[in-house]
């Protein structure tokens, strides 16, 4: 093996991606130019082994806590992917890497290629932008984004209300062939069942009573991107089965025209129900959940990634106002990691924004995060009008939340949009849960 290695070395030298090779030691031979130019551009590692290189290990990636791909070679003996947060010049960042085990002439592994490529969808550090996280079920969760995303399968995200399906959505589609065409997001839980068809399918002149001029639906809009369906389980039953047909064959028709149309979309939709139950209570077409559920990817709730709510906090501090270049103490960081954040990252973001207006200086400190927990709008609302009402154990939070909510529709006098900015949610999430509450309860607010 060792005649053909300079060959080998060349080989590596003229690829446009970044490779390094490497023995069973995990000493570093060689690194490509391109690996030179993005991970090391100020120092030598040529000696030195993947691990510390990487991440500044003193032991391979298994004995850290860490998986290792070199390891799961050798117990396969083929090719292995793994997604690692890396030591970068720029910092740590999120990195896809394919290794491959070359075998000698008696059919041992002898050297192993390694390729990486970065995955900017996401930040291991605090950043203004996108996805952040380092917790495990995180990770587990990238890399779930990083495989399914430069295929054309349909994705179902599913979750939690306020975990953040809208950017894994979009971080889907940038790591996709179809990141230069357009994201195009369908708001299913606002849209009414009239209304539905035309914004998704467009309409022509005429169609129906208003429609003055001939309209683009959403579906042709997204044509050559991705198509993002938030809150499916709100796409009404008799609009399923021309869901399917798009999906299917990419073909629909706008209202009020004959003519079969054709698109070329990838569909990424997201919900919080469980479809499997709808599917059951007839609410939701088996053949579109099958359709729809390809790659299906559950989205940890914050409670799940503990350890990411100070990575969190100082994101959100930041992209909630640059300039003010807030920060939080370790008392302050603690009483965050304490609180249940049933409503998740959304929830931690309304405390963080309630906890700036209420500090003076730049530093937010515990009695900061204490007093914004305790003047939530919910539980604000819920001292001024509603009785303490000891509740039965065997209730879910879920039904807590709703009856709650039916409390704060009784007693409110605005519309609902000033009901939603009480709460510190959008006018989306409350109609999506006064849509979950039974028909009695539905009070309309004057």
């Amino acid at each position: 093996m060792s005649r053909p290695l300079p060959d080998l070395v060349s080989f590596l030298e003229g690829l446009a991606e970044p490779h390094i090779l490497f023995d069973q030691q995990y000493r570093i031979i060689a690194a490509n130019a391109a690996y030179r130019s993005e991970f090391s551009p100020a120092s030598s590692i040529v000696g030195r082994t993947c691990y510390e290189v990487s991440h500044h290990f003193t032991v391979p990636c298994n004995q850290a806590g860490e998986s290792c791909p070199l390891a799961r070679a050798r117990e396969s003996g083929q090719r292995e992917r793994v997604l690692h947060l890396h030591h970068t010049p720029q910092g740590e960042a999120y990195v896809n890497i394919e290794l491959t085990p070359l075998l000698d002439s008696s059919g041992q592994q002898a050297y192993f290629v390694e390729r990486m490529a970065s995955l900017p969808v996401a930040q291991g550090h605090a950043h203004a932008s996108g996805l952040v996280g380092r917790s495990v079920s995180f990770q587990q969760m990238l890399a779930l984004v990083s495989r399914v995303g430069p295929s054309d399968a349909s994705v179902l995200l599913l979750g939690e209300s306020g975990t953040g399906k809208e950017l894994v959505a979009r971080a889907v589609h940038l790591a996709s062939r179809r990141d230069k065409g357009p994201l195009v997001v369908v708001e299913c839980a606002s849209l009414t069942e009239t209304l539905f068809e035309s914004e998704l399918f467009g309409h022509e002149r005429g169609a129906f009573t208003g429609a003055s001029s001939a309209k683009t639906g959403l579906v042709e809009a997204a044509s050559g991107g991705t198509l993002f369906l938030d809150e499916l389980g709100d796409v009404p039953l008799s609009m399923q089965v021309k869901l399917l047909r798009l999906l299917e064959n990419g073909t629909y028709r706008r209202v009020g025209s004959t003519e079969l149309r054709h698109t070329d979309v990838r569909v990424v939709s997201a919900t919080h129900r469980d479809l499997g139950r709808m599917v059951v209570e007839g609410q939701f077409r088996e053949d579109l959940y099958y359709r729809l559920s390809t790659f299906p990817i559950q989205l940890p709730s914050l409670r799940e990634r503990r350890d990411d709510i100070p990575l969190l906090a100082s994101s959100l501090l930041a992209r909630l106002a640059p300039q003010r270049h807030w920060s939080l103490s370790a008392e302050a960081q603690a009483r965050l990691s304490e609180h249940a954040f049933p409503g998740n990252v959304r929830e931690l973001r309304n405390v963080l924004e309630r906890a700036a207006l209420l500090c003076d200086g730049n530093e937010i400190e515990r009695q900061h995060i204490e007093r914004a927990i305790s003047v939530s709008p919910l539980r604000a609302r819920n001292t001024e009008v509603s009785p303490v009402v000891p509740v039965p154990s065997r209730l879910s939070l879920r039904e807590i939340e709703l009856s709650s909510l039916q409390e704060q529709l009784k007693h409110h006098r605005g519309n609902r949009a000033a009901l939603a900015a009480q709460l510190g949610i959008s006018e989306r999430s409350l109609y999506r849960k006064i849509k979950a509450l039974p028909a009695a309860a539905k009070l309309k607010p004057a």
